[in-house]
């Protein structure tokens, strides 16, 4: 780690060296950076495919190593070479993020899990992991198939990882067919699906049908992993500590439930997006990371609770996935919202939650998103009337006009807190620059 890595802000790069020895360096998204996902349609699925394998070392240990590398790459220049070379440095951490205390098992239930890797130029690049046994007798070690790519769309790569895994208990040899058939097939625009061919020894070739959904900002969201774990009550305490960037802890076993659970609860800031430290998992070796004074958003798994607990931490939500509680609390989240918006959403939140067997994934997303997005039309949605025009085009966002045309005396005490969050900030930076011309405006 020493040489520094690439490192986790929310679901593009920055790098951290030796965060190890200096937690309190862990760096921090830049004012201006944007954390979307690029969605554009025909660039590549993905970057990589590496295999992740536990290595013996002399003391007895084992340590992740990238075993496999698909395509390699040659003829980068040195800029690139770097790059990579960090890239891959930092991966095998993030894919065995618990540690090395393994020994040979013969069973382990596979498990699907991403992360995400943010570059000093502020792009993206997100790794979705299938953690898996391979066959064969005897006792064995897991290993890690990560797929690299800048594109956010969990449930799409989580059926590429199933063929992957498919096509692991056959043969290395048939994944990387499949794969590169993948990586020469244009990626799907949103509603859209391609279809990839791929042979399988004595099954013969196989069609294998990627769909994208058709609301893309969706498309790496789980929100019912949120509302299977916790109540809509609590839901909300996370959400206002969310919304006014305030550091959170969440902390579960699994590692799919933490990455599902974060990347949901990041999603439930939409339009605006968590431009702070974003740690789905966080590796073993970086849990200093809970002693920041800045604001973030982790995931640890319980194991390293006491740990956690010992470490000279400023206030903090601390969410127990696993019991669905809050383990240490602000104290005031419960008046961070205006009491009657978050009661309608309550009852938006528990109608979704009482009919969960009746509805698909993709209905569960919408229903949760549109009832937080509309908490933001409700309170924010006015934005627009109060950027000031130039002659030139250039917007100026006049702050004091917008807060004292809220009426409710409530709300407009939260939104007083909300404009000075980084994420507010950058929604209107963005705005000023991207003039739509509106009705009756010449």
């Amino acid at each position: 780690l020493g040489v520094g890595v690439f490192f986790l802000a929310t679901e593009g790069k920055e790098e951290a060296s030796a965060v190890e020895n200096n937690p309190s360096k862990v760096p921090q998204g830049k004012p201006g950076e944007r954390s979307s996902i690029l969605y554009s349609t025909g660039q590549f699925f993905f970057e990589y495919l590496v295999v992740v394998s536990l290595k013996k070392m002399s003391d007895g240990h084992y340590e992740p190593k990238i075993t496999y590398q698909f395509p390699k790459r040659e003829n980068l220049l040195k800029g690139q070479k770097e790059e990579e070379e960090r890239l891959l440095q930092a991966i095998p951490l993030f894919c065995f993020p618990d540690g090395n205390n393994w020994a040979p098992i013969t069973e382990f239930t596979s498990e699907t899990f991403s992360f995400v890797l943010t570059n000093v130029d502020g792009s993206r690049k997100i790794g979705y992991c299938r953690r898996l046994l391979p066959s064969g007798r005897g006792v064995r070690l897991p290993e890690v198939f990560c797929i690299i790519s800048c594109l956010g769309c969990f449930g799409l790569f989580s059926k590429i990882l199933d063929e992957v895994e498919k096509r692991r208990q056959i043969s290395m040899a048939v994944i990387y067919p499949f794969m590169q058939g993948l990586r020469e097939s244009p990626f799907p625009a949103p509603g859209k699906t391609v279809t990839i061919k791929s042979f399988i020894p004595e099954s013969g070739t196989e069609l294998i049908e990627l769909t994208r959904p058709v609301d893309a900002h969706l498309e790496h969201v789980e929100f019912q992993a949120l509302l299977q774990r916790l109540s809509p009550h609590l839901i909300l305490h996370i959400f206002a500590s969310a919304v006014l960037e305030r550091r959170l802890i969440f902390l579960a076993e699994e590692l799919s439930v933490l990455s599902q659970c974060i990347h949901a609860v990041a999603a439930l800031l939409y339009p605006f997006t968590w431009a702070h430290t974003y740690i789905p998992v966080v590796p073993e070796c970086l849990l200093d990371t809970v002693c920041c004074p800045t604001p973030f958003m982790v995931g640890i798994q319980m194991r390293h609770l006491e740990r956690v607990l010992d470490q000279p931490m400023e206030e903090a939500l601390m969410v127990d996935l696993c019991e669905g509680k809050i383990l240490r609390a602000v104290g005031d989240e419960e008046e961070i919202l205006p009491i009657k918006l978050q009661n309608e959403m309550l009852t938006s939140l528990n109608r979704h939650n009482n009919n969960n067997n009746v509805h698909t994934s993709e209905q569960v997303n919408a229903l949760v998103s549109e009832a937080f997005v509309q908490f933001f039309v409700r309170m924010v949605g006015h934005y627009a009337s109060h950027i000031k025009w130039s002659k030139n085009g250039s917007g100026t966002f006049q702050e004091r006009a917008f807060c004292k045309a809220i009426t409710s005396k409530t709300s407009r005490k939260f939104v007083k807190k909300f404009v000075k969050t980084n994420m507010f900030s950058l929604f209107i930076e963005e705005a000023e620059k991207s003039r739509i011309p509106q009705e009756g405006t010449r």
